[in-house]
């Protein structure tokens, strides 16, 4: 594995990070009695979307 192999697994690393966090927001939004989403929630996603663009990208360079 070269340099943007390790720089996508440590992106990985992050991404499930943000999935943990996003998940214990949405736990307690349930628990709060939370019909919708909240502003963060959707930033998060937002975020996590484009560190699985750089992860793709990475790959690719990685492969090349």
């Amino acid at each position: 594995m070269g340099e943007y192999g390790t720089f996508a697994e440590r992106l990985e690393s992050v991404a499930a990070d943000l999935d943990d966090v996003a998940f214990d927001r949405l736990r307690e939004a349930v628990a709060d009695g939370e019909t919708t989403r909240s502003s963060e929630d959707r930033e998060l996603m937002k975020a996590r979307r484009a560190i699985e663009k750089a992860i793709q990208v990475l790959r690719q360079l990685d492969g090349a």
